[in-house]
């Protein structure tokens, strides 16, 4: 009988998360990663299609490049409600019904995007498609976190939102293509078809969280079939009990992030994705205007600008078992190589070779790092408010990515050079690694938490309660 099997009342019980954490990763969980993958794949693409059609839009209407900063902000403004919202819902509903959900949502929304005719219908369909590209996230980082064993989770979860970020580079290169021979509009068809095709197969194949069934305490067979499938060896008696030995935290779940010595971990997270979400949506979605007008074709500045995804997709697989192992220390010191990656691009327009190499360095350091924060922040809640300490985290997170285009608007409409926009944007990045790099201090202080901060084999561990919660 393992440590995970404790004969209660002659019943064996099974501690999901023992169990989990002593198989290997293996084609079960591989399989769920590129299902929720995929999601974020289809999510990325239609987060970024309207920074790639954004030139061709505004002449195609007569509008100035500040115009388009309230526009990237609406569908932004509704993915910061989608994931304050649906984060805290999937914790009492299920990640399931949410991710789901959520891509139906988006998938409608880009195609009703291609249909619009003026400005202010385009902010309304944004902010409307935004709420559904906001909720999917969280819930595809939490149901990752949840069937990964501790020592490789923040890699399954770094390389699971890869999607992301191929999604979003996706976008600029097929922009390229399409918009010459179809138009803009042809961008968010594609992108609206595309997640309606995958609703079904979400709904069919993608399982509800393990953790999640568990601490419901009424699908012991679907959850001993699930664990099953991550190890087909396994056999469970029909009366096991199968529970998680976490707090079943009831009442408000985002209450609970600042309970149990979490405020001040919850605070700093905060931080970290609000600065470097700021400084992604900026490039994002300047990057190909910018790059325009210093004499790139449309074409030309959506394949550079893409660049920054690229980057972002090799810091991921670069990163991921640094961070395993060292957690927010190694984080730190990529936010701080992004302060002068992000500064570079504004110094080096007068060359498209460093000026992509630059792009290229911020994606690493700046999107790989934000990926890497999405993966430990996974790590740090419990599961009963897992999904609601990702989705405020992303949420507040979205309030940068608000605020980045309407200043990089601001900016460009007061004159600013080129070299002083990005110098600004450099700032962000170096917030960003000042608030890891707390949170990295922050562990070696002791408290509530630490273990799942510091101890590079043991991502989470610090949130197991001194005393057995049963389910």
């Amino acid at each position: 009988m393992t440590n995970s099997q404790v004969p209660v009342g002659g019943a064996p019980q099974i501690d999901v998360a023992d169990f989990i954490d002593q198989q290997p990763v293996g084609s079960f969980q591989l399989k769920l990663l590129a299902t929720c993958a995929a999601v974020l794949f289809l999510d990325g693409f239609d987060t970024q299609a309207i920074g790639y059609v954004a030139p061709v839009l505004a002449k195609e209407w007569g509008l100035t490049k500040g115009a388009l900063g309230p526009v990237f902000s609406a569908g932004l403004f509704g993915l910061m409600i989608g994931a304050l919202l649906f984060g805290p819902l999937a914790d009492r509903i299920g990640r399931k019904k949410i991710i789901v959900l959520s891509t139906l949502a988006f998938g409608i929304g880009a195609l009703v995007t291609a249909l619009v005719q003026d400005v202010n219908a385009l902010l309304a369909i944004r902010f409307l498609t935004g709420l559904g590209l906001g909720g999917a996230m969280p819930n595809a980082i939490a149901t990752t976190s949840e069937f990964n064993p501790r020592r490789r989770r923040a890699t399954m979860v770094m390389i699971m939102f890869c999607g992301f970020s191929v999604g979003a580079a996706l976008g600029g290169l097929l922009a390229a293509v399409l918009i010459p021979h179809f138009g803009w509009r042809s961008v968010f068809v594609v992108g609206g078809l595309a997640p309606l095709l995958l609703v079904p197969i979400l709904a069919l194949r993608l399982p509800e969280s393990v953790r999640f069934l568990a601490l419901t305490g009424r699908a012991n067979a679907r959850v001993a079939e699930l664990l099953s499938a991550i190890n087909p060896k396994a056999a469970f008696a029909p009366a096991t009990q199968f529970v998680v030995h976490e707090p079943h935290l009831a009442g408000i779940p985002v209450l609970h992030l600042f309970r149990e010595g979490r405020t001040l971990v919850t605070l700093l997270l905060w931080v970290v994705f609000f600065m470097s979400l700021l400084d992604i949506y900026f490039l994002a979605n300047w990057l190909p205007t910018v790059l325009n007008d210093l004499g790139a074709s449309v074409s030309e500045a959506a394949v550079i600008g893409s660049m920054l995804q690229v980057g972002g997709v090799v810091g991921t697989f670069a990163l991921g078992s640094i961070i395993d192992r060292f957690s927010f220390r190694a984080l730190a010191l990529v936010y701080f190589i992004a302060v002068f990656a992000v500064g570079a691009i504004g110094q080096l327009g007068h060359s498209t070779a460093l000026v992509t190499l630059a792009i290229f360095a911020s994606g690493f350091c700046v999107v790989g790092g934000q990926i890497a924060a999405n993966a430990l922040a996974a790590a740090y809640y419990p599961t009963s408010v897992r999904s609601s300490g990702v989705g405020w985290a992303l949420g507040i997170g979205r309030v940068g990515s608000i605020v980045g285009p309407l200043v990089g608007g601001a900016l460009m409409t007061m004159k600013w050079s080129t070299a002083d926009v990005f110098m600004a944007a450099a700032g962000a990045a170096l917030c960003a690694a000042l608030a890891t790099f707390c949170l990295s201090r922050l562990a070696g202080m002791g408290g509530s938490g630490r273990d799942a901060l510091d101890a590079p084999a043991s991502l989470g561990a610090g949130l197991r309660p001194s005393t057995t919660a049963g389910v």
